[in-house]
């Protein structure tokens, strides 16, 4: 596949930045048609970026024999559905996080692309982010030593539309749109770039509550798990505290130190060891999504691979029902 087109499916506020326009600025790919089911909102926005096509049909848009890659970026509910469509069409993908539903539902879709050869990436985009990276390489140096576990802690108020006489919460936080709430929107994150560094999860168990009573999906949740290689963690996600408690990091405890980073908010690293302290501070570029995408088109091409595929994000999905079975 020489030159990547690819077409959107959903072109919501997540591609207004993050990835829509990254799929014109990676070298051999454009972006060629866009499929909202709102027709004026998807003519709204082939106008504005300058996308030759629109649709208010899906399967229109897999069909296009201009497109030859679908991203698909709507809520979690229709990722399935739309994934196997355009993966029997021959087309590869590239799907929103949470992968799906539920781990059946990635199993479902990755079934589809082994059959059909066709390959399935996920937007796990972290993978791909010099800010992780770095992380990463910390951990691969050694410089804490052996990992021996992992905390991980997200306090945050809940937001203003989920308050007041006439509340509007948005779709993350209805378990039969997004199959959960927003610990699987961003945790999915969390747990997918750990298992990146740090190799599988092996076992995790949780408890998640819905305490405040704001929405229908749980807004507390905590958990502890092992990964394959023996290191253990726990983490807790509340999503109703006040503001004065907001916090959101991640802490690698080694055996010569620890590292802390943020997967949301405070994009600095700090490294402390028994020689002292050392931070880090890499900034995310405009468009978070193009590291990965340059990398899904370099595959696609013959020159690379993508660390972020269907297999992959399957397993974060797993993970998310391990941890809120009960």
């Amino acid at each position: 596949m020489d030159q990547l087109k690819w077409g959107i499916i959903g072109c919501g506020d997540v591609t207004e930045v993050k990835s829509g326009p990254a799929f014109g600025k990676v070298p051999h790919s454009s972006l060629v048609a866009v499929m909202r089911r709102d027709a004026e909102k998807a003519a709204d926005y082939a106008q504005r970026h300058q996308v030759p096509t629109w649709y208010d049909d899906a399967d229109a848009l897999i069909n296009d024999p201009e497109v030859n890659a679908v991203y698909i970026a709507t809520p979690p509910d229709s990722h399935a559905d739309y994934a196997i469509r355009a993966l029997r069409a021959g087309k590869p993908v590239y799907v929103e996080k949470p992968m799906a539903m539920n781990a059946t539902e990635c199993e479902a879709m990755n079934r589809v692309s082994r059959e059909t050869g066709v390959p399935l990436f996920v937007a796990f985009y972290r993978r791909a982010l010099p800010y992780f990276l770095k992380v990463k390489e910390l951990v691969d140096q050694h410089v804490i030593g052996d990992i021996r576990y992992v905390h991980v802690q997200m306090n945050w108020q809940p937001a203003d539309r989920e308050l007041g006489k006439s509340p509007q919460p948005n779709w993350r936080v209805l378990p039969v749109v997004s199959g959960g709430g927003l610990f699987h929107d961003y945790a999915s994150h969390q747990f997918d770039f750990l298992q990146f560094i740090l190799g599988p999860i092996k076992t995790a168990r949780g408890i998640s509550r819905n305490q405040a009573d704001l929405y229908a999906a749980d807004d507390i949740v905590v958990a502890n798990f092992e990964f394959e290689s023996g290191v253990l963690g726990t983490g807790s996600w509340c999503f109703t505290v006040n503001n004065e408690q907001r916090i959101e990091q991640t802490q690698l405890i080694g055996s010569r130190g620890k590292i802390t980073f943020s997967f949301f908010e405070n994009f600095r690293i700090q490294v402390d060891t028994e020689t002292g302290s050392d931070e880090y501070l890499i900034p995310m570029p405009e468009h978070v999504q193009l590291p990965l995408i340059e990398q899904i088109v370099n595959e696609l091409r013959g020159e690379g691979k993508c660390p972020s595929t269907g297999e992959t994000g399957a397993r974060t999905s797993a993970i998310l029902d391990q941890i809120t079975a009960h």
